[in-house]
């Protein structure tokens, strides 16, 4: 396939032209129209990703984290670096954010939510007028070493746990990445569990006093999911060659 058309496919499948996200979501940097024949995915994009994709042949790279976020930037440092790389290697960059967030099935949140034998979801944590996260009852009572087990990706520990609330939780609320403050909301709603990615020293005593469950996961763990449900979905629908980049940052 072609950039012109995987970009049509991915704002369909994502919905992204509907988002106000400060993120510059869709093709952010084009090839010259060769075909696509391999997709690496990743969550960042940043030198590391790149030199990875180039060498396992990649003509796209999808990531979550694009390079270009609400504003120019300069052509100099590591921006002239990382965009000479991309050209020089004829490498497509591919960025969704807010819309892998909250996408349904393939987002985020919906394989957090999956992971944890979530039942009964809807739509939770408002973010930019539209909820990004997902909340639900459990399908069986998790104690919080169930859920860092659940949620954590290669066996990696969390960065932080709150265990505030009861030993076993059977209601939970999940918003991936940078998204501590909405503990909030997960207190208003009554949830006994919040699983994010980052923490925040601002929120522990709003934890502690409100009696939840806090596990933040990661930023950079808890968004693999979503760019790897759309790898596995690019393998068996579109029957492209694909790679998974990990390049974890410990945050």
């Amino acid at each position: 396939m072609t950039t012109k058309q995987l970009d049509v496919l991915f704002k369909t499948l994502f919905d992204i032209e509907t988002w106000e996200d400060v993120s510059l979501n869709g093709l952010q940097v084009d090839n010259d129209g060769a075909e696509i024949r391999k997709i690496a995915f990743a969550v960042d994009a940043c030198m590391e990703t790149f030199e990875r994709a180039a060498c396992v042949g990649a003509g796209m790279l999808f990531i979550h984290h694009g390079l270009f976020w609400g504003k120019p930037l300069a052509l100099n440092g590591s921006t002239r670096a990382r965009l000479k790389f991309l050209l020089d290697n004829n490498i497509a960059l591919y960025a969704v954010h807010l819309p892998l967030d909250q996408h349904p099935s393939l987002g985020n949140n919906a394989v957090l939510a999956q992971k944890l034998e979530m039942e009964n979801i809807e739509p939770f944590g408002l973010y930019h007028e539209r909820k990004v996260g997902f909340k639900g009852n459990l399908k069986k009572p998790l104690s919080i070493d169930e859920v860092v087990q659940r949620v954590g990706f290669m066996n990696r520990p969390p960065l932080s746990v709150l265990p505030f609330g009861v030993a076993e939780s059977r209601t939970a609320a999940v918003v991936s990445g940078g998204a501590a403050e909405m503990v909030h909301q997960a207190l208003e709603e009554g949830v006994d569990l919040f699983v994010t990615g980052e923490g925040s020293h601002s929120c522990y005593h709003y934890a502690l006093e409100g009696g939840i469950n806090v596990v933040a996961a990661g930023h950079y763990a808890s968004e693999v999911w979503g760019v790897r449900a759309v790898m596995e979905y690019c393998v068996n629908e579109l029957f492209i060659d694909a790679e998974f980049i990990d390049a974890p940052t410990g945050l």
